[in-house]
């Protein structure tokens, strides 16, 4: 896989995920609390679980981005676990969900339109981090993964970790308002 065009895809994503949950901050607040059931997430409770991965991997990919020895690589060669959990994570047609840990679950948390600025704040330094790998190796360099201490992913794997969750989120998010909208027209 070319090592830049990774980089340049990921970043892609990443501002697109950026303007749309910035979009989020002109909608009215029963809109971000919407739930489709009483079992689903609001907008803002599934951001608010990408923010708490993100308290994990912001810090965890500067750190192995920071400390890397490995020089810069035109190519980058998936692992078969990391390729599994970011393909995983890429919404599709009829895909289905994910269970998620407890402590990653913000179900019927007190959020408010707060984590909406603290996602714009964390992709921010996500594009930051996506920039300064440019000049590290990929596939060399390795990062711990926040379900397990004892597995290490590739960091170009991780970045597509997070990178496709929180994309996959972001659409789940558009499909609630979708759904808000909907039932709006039906009252």
């Amino acid at each position: 896989m070319n090592a830049p065009e990774l980089i340049r895809e990921l970043i892609e994503y990443t501002e697109r995920d950026l303007d749309q949950v910035q979009a989020f901050k002109t909608r009215s607040i029963s809109e971000l609390q919407y739930k489709q059931n009483p079992d689903s997430w609001s907008i803002l409770e599934c951001i608010e679980h990408l923010n708490r991965y993100a308290d994990f991997y912001i810090p965890e990919l500067s750190k192995r981005i920071q400390t890397s020895t490995y020089r810069q690589s035109t190519t980058f060669k998936p692992g078969l676990l990391g390729s599994y959990f970011a393909n995983s994570m890429l919404p599709r047609e009829g895909f289905k969900k994910i269970k998620t840990f407890q402590a990653m679950n913000p179900i019927n948390s007190q959020v408010n339109i707060d984590v909406l600025d603290k996602f714009i704040a964390y992709q921010q330094q996500l594009l930051a981090l996506l920039e300064k790998s440019k000049n590290i190796d990929l596939t060399k360099v390795k990062t711990a993964i926040s379900i397990s201490k004892w597995i290490k992913l590739r960091l170009g794997d991780t970045f597509r970790v997070v990178v496709y969750h929180n994309f996959r989120h972001v659409v789940q998010c558009q499909d609630i308002l979708d759904s808000f909208k909907h039932s709006k027209r039906s009252s």
